[in-house]
């Protein structure tokens, strides 16, 4: 999914509207409706400007949610209904991809390095190698390539 987003968000989105755009995407339903709780983006530490900028692409529009506690919002993008898996097992994906992001060695971190940790954890093997090329890698989390050393840098200090 991180590799679809790549393709239809603009090259300028920022690593925590990705993480948004991410979550969005995988809970989808049908209808090209979110419905997002606002404790789950507290704790990606997301709030309104991811939202704003993922409008301005135009990726999504929010709209009235139901509570006060969520966040509502309409997708533009019908080509992420085509995009495998089918919901239910897109929405183990949101689950599992929110618990990496913010797992005890990524949680202190950056909306950055959360999204390169999700990324670096999709793309590994059970032995924990990465199957994946660095151009690949930087495009899916929209970075330049000459970034991801200092990046790895930064995970392996916060991963010692």
């Amino acid at each position: 999914m991180l590799s679809y987003l790549a393709a239809t968000l603009p090259n300028t989105t920022t690593p925590s509207a990705r993480l948004l755009a991410l979550q969005c995407a995988l809970r989808v339903d049908t209808t090209l409706h979110v419905r997002l709780p606002r404790g789950m983006l507290r704790s990606l530490r997301l709030d309104t400007p991811e939202q704003r900028e993922l409008e301005q692409a135009p990726w999504l529009r929010t709209s009235l949610a139901r509570t006060s506690s969520e966040i509502a919002a309409q997708l533009f993008d019908a080509a992420l209904l085509a995009q495998a898996p089918a919901r239910p097992d897109r929405r183990r994906a949101a689950d599992w991809a929110l618990r990496t992001s913010r797992s005890p060695r990524t949680g202190v971190a950056g909306a950055l390095q959360q999204l390169v940790g999700v990324y670096l954890a999709a793309h590994a093997d059970a032995s924990g190698s990465g199957l994946t090329e660095p151009d690949r890698m930087a495009r899916a989390c929209g970075l330049n390539p000459e970034e991801l050393p200092h990046l790895m840098d930064q995970l392996l200090t916060l991963n010692a």
